[in-house]
């Protein structure tokens, strides 16, 4: 497997990415900007943040595997469609420059600079009692908490 080098703390807040799971014939996207990158099991791992009311969720759901890839700054327009619109309602990707790329466990976008492959080993639905008051406060007063998914990156493609 090849080396991923990266600012973790960064590349999810400030430059976001796409989390993808589904086939060639059914698949979903969406922007994310919470997420990790570290080592679990003695397993490098990629780890997301997904509310249930997010029609990506229903693909995770079903899928044993998901794909977490990153892109250049001139594709932060691109990602930001992708993060405002459901794919629920309409062709999202259609309304960007982006071409959709088969795996063999997945789809990613020819466009990425890197691609994570994960392989879905865990889930939690976080735990409202145990988010900072605060934290519910910003982000569930309407709904559902995240669920967290912890993927063992398999492969990553550039």
């Amino acid at each position: 497997m090849e080396s991923f080098q990266t600012d973790a703390f960064r590349i999810f807040d400030q430059q976001w990415a796409l989390v993808t799971a589904g086939t060639a014939e059914s698949y979903n996207t969406m922007t994310i900007s919470w997420g990790g990158l570290g080592t679990l099991w003695g397993k490098p791992v990629a780890t997301i943040y997904i509310k249930p009311v997010r029609y990506t969720y229903q693909f995770l759901e079903q899928n044993n595997y998901f794909t977490v890839s990153f892109y250049p700054k001139e594709y932060q327009k691109d990602l930001s469609i992708l993060g405002r619109k459901s794919g629920r309602d309409t062709d999202k990707v259609a309304l960007t420059s982006l071409t959709p790329k088969v795996l063999e466990h997945g789809v990613t976008f020819e466009q990425a600079q890197a691609t994570l492959v994960c392989k879905k080993i865990y889930w939690q639905d976080l735990d409202l009692r145990q988010i900072p008051q605060e934290a519910v406060a910003a982000y569930y007063q309407s709904e559902q908490p995240h669920r967290m998914y912890l993927g063992e990156v398999v492969a990553i493609l550039r």
